[in-house]
């Protein structure tokens, strides 16, 4: 991503890769005579998130994006590139932090939410008396929008946009500076979205977090983040400022994206449809992923991949169809 002048990356990634071995067991191959399978589930991204900003990856589901956040937090080692991290207020690398989907998956059901969020505390030592624990929990309550009482609790006795609230507490307890959120609205209802979604805006400000923000939803995208890069089949396509995105997208797959976003003054607007099913990463097409999809590919976008090029605003976009002021 190309920085503005005068901000600082808190995070920057280049040509990252992931390759998962999806391969059937070693008996099997030899019997069946079948080769390893290698799914490249993240190809050669690049990408920087400004400090006390919000980056947004967007894209349908199995593009990759979920991975990207999972490389960035150290849950997957990555088969190539760098991540680098900035260093954080006291110094040190920054310290970082994931939301996860699924916030009752991601809350141990035997565990009291005091315990819950008072386990990063303990393990990193940033309080070390029970009454100072104690004190930081019911503080961390309140600051996501909860009681001190609710502490006593257990995860099952919340709603799911309760239960993401707790998420946020338990990831704000070890004093993180960037956040990771995998889609952590997705699981909830409209209504609640909104709630979680404010929340996490005046988070960031009143903290100064910096967010890497995981989603398929559009209208959530636009609400959240400065700036979006738009993911197909482990590629980044678009990226570039949220507003200029949404006003003047320019890959076909990002406008074909825009149109799924509902429009309550014409709700039964013309749209183009999609051309066929998103094809399996095991077996990508080749050339550009998106060509057997787009109603602009021509025999070039079949045999040859294009290159991300960077235009003269920042924007970067990686389509044979597009023309790009250098």
């Amino acid at each position: 991503m190309t920085m503005q002048t005068g901000e600082t990356a808190a995070l920057t990634v280049s040509r990252l890769t992931k390759t998962f071995d999806v391969s059937a067991p070693w008996l099997n191959r030899v019997v069946e005579r079948k080769p390893r399978q290698l799914l490249q589930a993240v190809d050669d991204v690049s990408f920087s998130v400004p400090a006390g900003g919000c980056l947004a990856i967007v894209g349908e589901s199995g593009c990759g994006k979920s991975t990207v956040a999972r490389l960035v937090t150290g849950l997957y080692r990555p088969s190539a590139g760098d991540l680098n991290f900035a260093n954080g207020r006291d110094g040190k690398t920054l310290r970082a932090q994931m939301i996860f989907q699924d916030p009752y998956a991601s809350l141990n059901p035997r565990w009291s939410v005091k315990n819950i969020i008072a386990e990063p505390l303990r393990e990193l030592k940033l309080r070390t008396g029970a009454a100072e624990i104690t004190e930081r929990v019911e503080e961390l309550l309140r600051i996501v929008g909860l009681s001190p009482s609710d502490g006593e609790k257990y995860p099952h006795e919340f709603s799911g946009g309760q239960r993401q609230r707790i998420s946020i507490a338990r990831a704000l307890a070890s004093e993180p500076e960037f956040l990771v959120c995998d889609e952590p609205t997705s699981a909830l209802d409209v209504s609640v979205q909104a709630q979680v979604l404010n929340l996490m805006r005046e988070l960031q400000d009143r903290l100064g977090l910096t967010y890497l923000f995981i989603s398929h939803d559009m209208s959530v995208v636009h609400h959240m983040s400065d700036r979006v890069a738009v993911m197909y089949l482990g590629r980044i396509v678009e990226e570039g400022d949220t507003e200029e995105i949404f006003a003047r997208p320019l890959h076909p797959y990002t406008q074909l994206l825009l149109q799924t976003i509902p429009n309550v003054r014409t709700p039964n607007r013309d749209r183009e449809p999609a051309n066929g099913e998103v094809p399996s990463p095991l077996n990508p097409p080749s050339g550009c992923t998106f060509h057997p999809r787009c109603p602009l590919a021509t025999a070039r976008c079949s045999s040859e991949a294009p290159q991300i090029r960077t235009s003269s605003s920042g924007a970067r976009i990686a389509c044979h169809m597009v023309d790009v002021e250098e």
